[in-house]
C-alpha cells in the first residue's frame, strides 16, 4: 500500500481539476525528499519540517490519519483494509489531493513519490491546487555506507529479518524503480544533490543552506 500503489492508470482515472488560484501558493515551500532505505531521510524530514514550517505528508501517517478521524474516505479505506485487501491507487492518490487541498503551510513529502508515474501526478496534484514543486532533496550515501546502517538499526530494533541479503534486495528494488525519479526531477532542474555522510547537524545545514538559496 505504501510502495507500489500509484500506477499509470491512477493519473488517467482520477479526475484532477485545474484551481486558478496560484497566487495565494505562488510563495509556498513544497519540498520532496529523497534517498535510498538507510539515507537518513527520516531524521532530516523532522529537521526539515520544523525548520521551514511545513506540514509532513506520508502516504501510511494519511491513512492511519483518515481511518482515525473517521472521515467518508477514511470509513472506506478501513472497510477495505478490515476485509484484506490493498487499497486502490485512487483512492490514496484522492487522499494525498485531500491533504493538499488542506495545506496552508507548506508541504515536505516523505517516501512519495516512488517511482516516475507517482511524480508525474504529484506534478498535476500540486498544479490543480496552484502549485508547484519547489525542489527535491536528495541524500547522496554510498551503497556499504547504507548496507552498514541498516544492519546496525536491524540489530538495535532486533529485526532479525533485515539481513544482508534482505537489504541488499530491498536496494535493488529502489535502483529499479525508485532511482529514476532522481531523473525526472533531475530534467526539471529541481534536484537538489546532498552529501548524506558525516555529521548529521552540518547535513541538515546544508539542506537549509540549498532550499534558503532557492
Amino acid at each position: 500500500m505504501d510502495g507500489g500503489w500509484c500506477t499509470p492508470s491512477a493519473i488517467l482515472s482520477y479526475p484532477i481539476l485545474q484551481n486558478t488560484n496560484k497566487h495565494y501558493h505562488s510563495k509556498m515551500k513544497n519540498i520532496v525528499i529523497f534517498g535510498a532505505p538507510g539515507a537518513g531521510k527520516g531524521t532530516q524530514s523532522d529537521y526539515i519540517v520544523e525548520k521551514f514550517g511545513l506540514t509532513h505528508i506520508s502516504t501510511g501517517d494519511l491513512l492511519r490519519k483518515e481511518i482515525a478521524d473517521r472521515t467518508p474516505l477514511g470509513l472506506r479505506i478501513k472497510d477495505i483494509m478490515d476485509a484484506g485487501q490493498l487499497v486502490s491507487d485512487d483512492i490514496v492518490v484522492e487522499m494525498i489531493d485531500n491533504a493538499i487541498a488542506r495545506d496552508t503551510k507548506g508541504i515536505l513529502f516523505d517516501g512519495f513519490p516512488r517511482n516516475v508515474a507517482q511524480a508525474e501526478i504529484l506534478d498535476q496534484l500540486l498544479a490543480k491546487h496552484g502549485r508547484s514543486l519547489t525542489c527535491m532533496i536528495r541524500l547522496d550515501v554510498p551503497r556499504e555506507e547504507l548496507i552498514r546502517r541498516m544492519l546496525e538499526r536491524a540489530k538495535i530494533s532486533g529485526r532479525s529479518d533485515d539481513n544482508e541479503e534482505t537489504i541488499k534486495n530491498r536496494l535493488v528494488e529502489y535502483e529499479n524503480k525508485t532511482l529514476p525519479v532522481s531523473a525526472y526531477y533531475n530534467k526539471q532542474g529541481k534536484e537538489i544533490k546532498i552529501n548524506g555522510l558525516g555529521d548529521i547537524a552540518r547535513i541538515s545545514q546544508d539542506i537549509a543552506k540549498a532550499i534558503e538559496s532557492l
